[in-house]
């Protein structure tokens, strides 16, 4: 991989980049990569990080109490017998 210095930038473009970078969660060095390949088209888009939706309604979702049942039980089931060990 090669490097490539970028001199001239001055103090306001430099605080726009490190902004946007922080929104997007990513360090300067990685927008800035990604903002060169979308301009020049190399940039590809992500196949399988996509997040649906269309589901939801077929599954429920449980209640704290459910919850605390359902780990409850799963919690004394991983419970070791000593005797069975001995």
């Amino acid at each position: 991989m090669s490097s490539l210095s970028i001199r001239g930038v001055d103090p306001q473009l430099a605080d726009v980049l490190k902004k946007q970078a922080g929104k997007s969660k990513k360090s300067v060095n990685q927008f800035v990569l990604d903002t060169l390949r979308e301009r020049v088209g190399l940039l590809k888009e992500k196949r399988f990080t996509r997040e649906y939706d269309d589901l939801d309604k077929l599954f429920g979702r449980w209640t704290d109490e459910e919850f605390a049942a359902i780990q409850g039980k799963i919690d004394r089931e991983r419970q070791l017998d000593e005797d069975l060990w001995k």
